[in-house]
Parts: structure tokens; C-alpha cells; sequence
């Protein structure tokens, strides 16, 4: 496996600056973790992003971090995610192949996709393969540079995810969610990305009240995690998960309550202040990994 490659997914790489952020970005924001420096303790700030104005957002952000250096992760919304089977052809020429094998699965015209690709850590003859519109992306992208701002990388939620657990031998099932969003699933051990799946129906997960999860959400939610557990053992023929990990918003403390009195595993809550500062520092993780 290219562990390069599964540690970041780089459409543009560029030189280290001196000011680091990992940056977040969602439907309608862009959450920023920056790093303790001499003078300033470590923060997490968001900025508003309305219908992808990109201009907007990134001056206000380079206005509190001028000539900083991006490390980016995508909301789910800003990519699609696919399986597909790896070509037999040079590893120069498997992007261009992958374009013609996705291409009837999603709805961008062939012109506009640009893609990147990832491989599990399990032998596998398919590939993990990561598509967004190229020009959706190149505005942001311009937007950034116009700012005087850098990218470092760029990498989607999934592979976010494993930098919660980067030293950790055992498998975690972790069930993300951010605000609107559909719920994902991911298997992580060791800094390495098992299995994904996302789960229609939860969208507003964040906003249940106890009520609400007592009176059959919890009990669904439960049902979702023991199919993904029952597929990671079944058909990934892996040992069970070592805990349930929940990383969401919103009344998390008393759904972790719940779903535990429906598995042997330990289910824990990921803590954070809200999920999408969480995730702007995961994204933020992902520049100590490609260091190593």
C-alpha cells in the first residue's frame, strides 16, 4: 500500500510554511484548528461559507492567518467516494483508466472529474477511488492562492477519521456525524482505514433529544453499527472491533447509554467542543503523518 498516498490525498502539494492550519470544509463553513504558537494558545475558529463564496471565506481567513499554510479536509458533500476495480495497466496510467471504469456512477461529465485513489490495508483487487468536479475545485483552489494562502493537501472524512486512533492496535468502529450530513461508519486500526459506509435516514442525528433516541433512534442506530460490525467480521474476516467510538453533536452522552446496552464492546463518546473543530483538527493531523 502506498502510504503516502493513504495519508493524503494531494492534489497539490507545496512547500511547508511557517504558519500551519488544518481546515475543515463543510456546506457552510470552514472550520480552522490552528496550533499553540509563543504567542498564542492553540484555537479553533470557524468562518461562514455561503453558496460556496470562496472569496468571502478565505480572506476572512487569511485576515487571522496571513501567508498560513492549508491542510485541507472535504465534506461529504464536496466529493464522491467509489469502489471500483483496479485496472490492469501501469500505475502511470491508472488514473486515466479509473476516469473510464466511474464514470457511468456518477453524474459529473467525464471532462470535469478529477480523482485520486486509495488502496485498503487488506489484499484487495479493488480500489478506493475519491472523484470531485474539477472546476468546483479549482475555484476554491484559486481562491486560496489569491489570498496569498498555501496548500499543503487535500483529504476527505474517511481518511480524517483514521487520525483519531493514529498508535492504536486495536479496531475501532467510529459512527461520525456532522450537522445535515448523512452518517458515516469507518473501521480505523492503527492510523489505517479498514472499511466505510454511509447511512442514509440519521441526517439529524444531532438534533434528537433524549426522547427521541429512547422512542427507537438509538435502537436503529444500534442496528446500522451491527451491520457494519457483522460485515467487518463476516465478509472482511476481521477480528471484532475493540470499542464503539461516537463522534457527533448534540445529546451524544445519553445515545452512548443507549447503544451500549445492545453491545459487549465499550461504546465511548470522541471527545471534542463540536464535531466540525474536531475535524479541522484531524485535518491538521494528517500534516505529522506525512512527515514521517
Amino acid at each position: 500500500m502506498d502510504k503516502g498516498l493513504f495519508a493524503r490525498l494531494a492534489f497539490w502539494q507545496a512547500k511547508q510554511a511557517s504558519i500551519t492550519l488544518g481546515v475543515y470544509v463543510c456546506a457552510d463553513k470552514l472550520w480552522v484548528y490552528a496550533p499553540a504558537t509563543d504567542r498564542q494558545d492553540e484555537q479553533w475558529l470557524s468562518f461562514e461559507l455561503q453558496q460556496d463564496q470562496w472569496q468571502s471565506a478565505f480572506t476572512e481567513l487569511a485576515s487571522a492567518f496571513p501567508h498560513s499554510a492549508l491542510q485541507i479536509v472535504l465534506g461529504s458533500g464536496r466529493y464522491q467516494l467509489l469502489v471500483a476495480d483496479k485496472p490492469n495497466v501501469d500505475s502511470q496510467e491508472l488514473s486515466q483508466a479509473l476516469i473510464w471504469s466511474i464514470k457511468d456512477m456518477v453524474t459529473i461529465p467525464v471532462p470535469q472529474i478529477h480523482l485520486d485513489y486509495f488502496e485498503s490495508p487488506l489484499p484487495s483487487n479493488k480500489l478506493n477511488v475519491v472523484v470531485v468536479d474539477k472546476d468546483k475545485l479549482t475555484n476554491m483552489v484559486q481562491a486560496i492562492n489569491e489570498q496569498g494562502l498555501t496548500i499543503l493537501g487535500i483529504s476527505i472524512e474517511e481518511l480524517a477519521m483514521t487520525n483519531l486512533f493514529m498508535d492504536d492496535n486495536q479496531a475501532r468502529l467510529v459512527v461520525s456525524h456532522h450537522p445535515g450530513q448523512e452518517l458515516l461508519l469507518t473501521v480505523v486500526k492503527q492510523g489505517q482505514l479498514y472499511m466505510q459506509r454511509r447511512v442514509r435516514g440519521f441526517s439529524q442525528l444531532d438534533k434528537a433529544e433524549v426522547d427521541e433516541l429512547n422512542y427507537g433512534l438509538a435502537d436503529n442506530l444500534s442496528l446500522e453499527i451491527q451491520r457494519s460490525m457483522d460485515y467487518f467480521e463476516s465478509q472482511l474476516r476481521q477480528s471484532p472491533v475493540n470499542s464503539i467510538e461516537l463522534f457527533a453533536d448534540g445529546a451524544v452522552d445519553a445515545l452512548a447509554k443507549l447503544v451500549s446496552a445492545n453491545f459487549n464492546q465499550a461504546v465511548n463518546v470522541v471527545n471534542k467542543t463540536s464535531v466540525g473543530a474536531k475535524m479541522a483538527g484531524l485535518a491538521f493531523s494528517e500534516l505529522s503523518r506525512g512527515a514521517e
